[in-house]
């Protein structure tokens, strides 16, 4: 198990020991809002939070620090002209690799091509530019190892023009740094609200990549989605500010570098306390919704998944809280996984089947589900550490519960594959 490292200094006076020559770099990249959340409770530094990030015997680990006051090296210049090639002019044809292998269409062109706006991409699969061994395709296809991909020319889209932000513009901008938990000149993390869609959808007119479009920048590029998580769910999301970042991140989420880890309440207390949840996942689509349903090997469409769980504590039989580390990142994953150890999500509308089930007084009837923490590699070198706090509702139902969101989290000695 990893070891915590303590800030001991606060950051004034960091900055007084660097001007000196003094200090060295003493914790990893902290989770952070624009006013170090208003008053974050003491919960969110204590043995819960503490770093998860394995590291070879002997060597001592490297931080990311944010690179605001800094001027780049001129490695890392040449760095990011090697790694930001130009999109394609003409129409080219690639081979879908192993590691592409079962990716959606859209999150294959993004991987590909992270200077890509998602607007773009369902433009392009939409009108039949791109093609998949010759034949239309729809953006949540899954594509194969070998399959001949026909990608037409691409652009970025077209650069903003300068000038002042108009009233809506200033409130979404002020929205963002109210979610902000970290930022530097690549990457940006976000504690999602819940409720808050990452991508548009039927209907939808307000979600993460839309508000991204204010903090666009004079060459017309803006950050870039990195991961997705539910509409519901509450808590970090990963934003790559450069196409060199977003490149690097994308390739550490498909690589399985990067570590997440989400917290939920559920029913009924899962025996044995820690375990692995290892199914196929396969969607299942009707005219009202569409579900993840546990599959067989071989099935179409279907695809493994693996989660560790562990509980953290419990509310008599009824209830638990419990922590969990997905080492793949299916759609729905956590909350179907969950439903199929019968210990569904307290909340969920789409997995939630226990009959005769009451919610307890109190609680809100809201998916208790938590991207609480993630851990990945910074593009420049380092760790990137971030924390979100429990949203309102999940707040409210831990207070009402007596659970201590202090507790030391067991899911950091769980195995990884």
């Amino acid at each position: 198990m990893s070891r915590r490292i303590k800030r001991t200094t606060s950051p004034g006076d960091r900055a007084k020991g660097r001007e000196k020559g003094r200090e060295k770099p003493s914790g990893k990249v902290r989770s952070k809002s624009a006013s170090e959340h208003r008053g974050r409770k003491a919960d969110d530094r204590k043995s819960g939070d503490r770093p998860f990030v394995q590291r070879a015997p002997g060597k001592s680990p490297r931080f990311a620090e944010p690179r605001r006051d800094r001027q780049e090296r001129p490695e890392i210049v040449a760095a990011k002209a090697v790694s930001e090639p130009p999109l394609p002019t003409k129409v080219q044809t690639v081979v879908v690799t192993a590691d592409e292998n079962n990716m959606r269409v859209d999150r294959f062109l993004e991987a590909r091509f992270p200077g890509l706006s998602f607007s773009h991409i369902q433009r392009i699969v939409r009108k039949g530019e791109l093609r998949v061994n010759g034949k239309r395709a729809d953006s949540k296809d899954r594509l194969e190892e070998g399959q001949s991909v026909r990608i037409p020319p691409l652009r970025l889209d077209a650069p903003k023009t300068a000038g002042v932000l108009s009233e809506a513009e200033t409130r979404t901008l002020q929205a963002l740094k109210e979610m902000t938990l970290y930022e530097d000149d690549d990457v940006l993390v976000l504690n999602k609200p819940a409720g808050l869609a990452v991508q548009g959808g039927s209907g939808m007119t307000r979600h993460v990549d839309q508000m991204l479009e204010v903090m666009r920048d004079a060459k017309g590029q803006k950050p870039r989605l990195v991961h997705r998580i539910d509409r519901e769910t509450s808590g970090c999301l990963l934003i790559a500010k450069t196409r060199f970042a977003a490149s690097y991140l994308t390739g550490a989420f498909r690589h399985r570098s990067a570590r997440k880890i989400y917290w939920a309440l559920v029913a009924g207390v899962p025996k044995p306390k820690q375990g692995r949840i290892s199914t196929y996942l396969a969607k299942e689509e009707s005219e009202e919704d569409t579900i993840m349903r546990i599959a067989a090997h071989g099935d179409e469409g279907a695809s493994h998944a693996v989660t560790y769980y562990a509980v953290v504590e419990t509310s008599a039989t009824k209830l638990a809280w419990v922590s969990l580390k997905p080492v793949t990142g299916r759609t729905h994953q956590l909350r179907a996984h969950m439903a199929h150890i019968n210990h569904a999500i307290v909340g969920d509308p789409k997995y939630f089947n226990k009959e005769n089930w009451e919610l307890p007084g109190g609680l809100q009837n809201r998916l208790h589900l938590l991207a609480r923490r993630i851990v990945i590699p910074h593009p420049r070198g380092g760790v990137i550490d971030a924390t979100a706090p429990l949203p309102p509702h999940m707040q409210q139902s831990w207070n009402l519960l007596g659970l201590e969101a202090e507790r030391f989290d067991p899911i950091e000695n769980a195995p990884e594959e």
